[in-house]
């Protein structure tokens, strides 16, 4: 059943009369999609339906899946998922070594505007070559939309989102001494270059040089996130500039692809063998937005008011997540979150993708999923309550670490189980449906002697059980495995030593028995 929309909001229609507005259009686009997705959800929750494993494929090579469809060969052969099992929408010709895609990212062009040319409004995926070429590829049928030379000076590998799907960046290699430089005394200055690119259509912002004389020694790594340039440094630290007020004081020049730079002798922007300037020449460090120090370099900010989540560089505050306020770094009520759990892999915790402000805290046995309480400009420091709770159904009585054998001797457990210990059911990763509203739990449990894993789709609002999916494939905990659960589509990809599987279930109506 799903909510009729009126005055009181409470009576509800059923999946026909849904089915039916719609042939009439009586719905705008917003309001149809939201009942469609309801429609799905009320379908996906039945106890008549059911995840049907319909398709595997092996590759000695990465597996990617993005929005639908699933990329084999370095992008090379793609694979759509619609159907009730994947079809090849493409398969590109073999490139050559220098050729081959480093990198990929899925674009999806915006609905509410209206391009130049009709080529950009279509979905396509960006692709970095090798040889530093940036492709624009049909991502139906693997046209080729566009190309952009980047440089030959610097070496390009890495693709990233800046903001929102419409800004990305591409990222060089980091320019590392080698051990004879070190032994000579010769440094580079220049740690790596930075190229960011507008989409909708394909635009450059410009090429910016990330060097030591400005950003200092030390400088492991840096990404462009929601406007702010992060810099990671060896000591541990992560410093934010303002990326916007950089390109306002540094920029020499406005370049275009396809025009004329005087920076490159009047060579046109993006075309070999010129490639991409640098037209982004940071002469002084830029103001520091914010600056912490934190294991392992990682930070992440999120929620409402603005909090931050890190973990100290100390060995006493290991396994702790501190949850603070960025607006004059107060730590939160409640602030430390700590699983105390004895395992392998280190427990997860990370702000809800659903943009809620919403915290997960993913352990072996629990999963919390916190929210933050605290007004914009109030004096007195916020809370972090708990919203819900998920945890395994395993049995939680202490093991006995002393056994006694058929021949009465006592023998003493040396070791303690571990909390994810694959003989026990254990969580191991959340996946967010957002058009479903739904959590994905990845559960494995090895009592029987191999590896399985069932998935428990969760109410993301209040975290009741709605469902439980079994993985037909063993799931081997040595292993690297990622899960995508997309509306009425479940992908499993799984690695083995050099090889790699791809699993696909879909949701179908269960067959009825004669």
């Amino acid at each position: 059943m799903a909510p009729c929309r009126g005055s009181r909001g409470n009576r509800a229609v059923n999946t026909t009369e849904l089915l039916s507005r719609r042939s009439r259009g009586v719905e705008d686009a917003g309001t149809l999609m939201r009942h469609n997705m309801k429609v799905l959800r009320s379908i996906l929750l039945q106890d008549n339906r059911s995840f049907i494993k319909v398709w595997s494929k092996t590759s000695k090579s990465s597996i990617m899946y993005e929005n639908g469809k699933i990329y084999f060969e370095n992008y090379q052969n793609c694979y759509s998922c619609v159907h009730s099992e994947p079809q090849v929408l493409y398969k590109l010709p073999k490139r050559s070594k220098v050729e081959k895609f480093e990198d990929a990212l899925l674009c999806q062009s915006p609905l509410d505007k209206t391009l130049a040319s009709p080529s950009d409004h279509k979905a396509s995926l960006l692709t970095l070559t090798a040889n530093n070429w940036l492709y624009r590829l049909s991502a139906v049928t693997g046209e080729e939309l566009q190309r952009v030379y980047l440089s030959s000076n610097q070496k390009f590998r890495y693709l990233g989102w800046e903001v929102s799907q419409e800004t990305f960046y591409v990222k060089s290699v980091q320019n590392k001494e080698t051990p004879l430089e070190r032994r000579a005394g010769i440094t580079h200055n220049t740690v790596m270059h930075l190229a960011i690119f507008h989409v909708f259509p394909l635009q450059i912002v410009g090429i910016v040089e990330i060097n030591k004389k400005v950003f200092g020694n030390g400088v492991t790594d840096v990404v462009l996130s929601q406007g702010v340039l992060a810099v990671s440094y060896s000591n541990k630290s992560v410093k934010l500039y303002s990326f916007e007020n950089i390109v306002q004081r540094y920029m020499t020049e406005k370049l275009k692809l396809g025009e004329q730079s005087s920076l490159l002798g009047d060579n046109k922007v993006g075309e070999a063998p010129f490639g991409i300037p640098v037209n982004i020449q940071i002469t002084d460090c830029p103001p520091v937005l914010f600056e912490v120090s934190c294991s392992n370099n990682g930070v992440q900010i999120g929620g409402y008011p603005w909090h931050y989540i890190y973990t100290p560089p100390h060995k006493t505050h290991k396994g702790t997540h501190h949850i603070c306020s960025l607006k004059d770094n107060t730590m939160a009520s409640n602030g430390i979150q700590n699983m105390s759990c004895s395992s392998l892999e280190s427990d997860g915790i990370f702000f809800h993708p659903d943009d809620s402000g919403r915290i997960i805290h993913i352990g072996p046995t629990t999963i919390n999923v916190l929210k933050i309480l605290g007004e914009l400009n109030s004096g007195l420091p916020s809370k972090v309550v708990e919203d819900f709770s998920m945890m395994t159904l395993r049995n939680n009585s202490p093991t006995s670490q002393v056994t006694v054998t058929s021949s009465g001797r006592t023998v003493k457990r040396r070791f303690h189980q571990l909390d994810d210990d694959p003989d026990q059911e254990t969580f191991r990763m959340v996946e967010y449906e957002d058009e479903l509203d739904l959590l994905a739990v990845v559960v494995t449990n090895g009592e029987e002697g191999e590896g399985r894993a069932h998935i428990r789709l969760h109410d993301n609002q209040n975290g009741q059980l709605q469902r439980t999916i079994d993985l037909l494939e063993p799931w081997d905990e040595t292993y690297r495995h990622e899960l995508f659960f997309d509306k009425d589509t479940i992908v499993h990809i799984e690695q083995k030593n050099s090889s790699f599987c791809c699993h696909v279930y879909k949701l179908e109506a269960n067959k009825k028995i004669k």
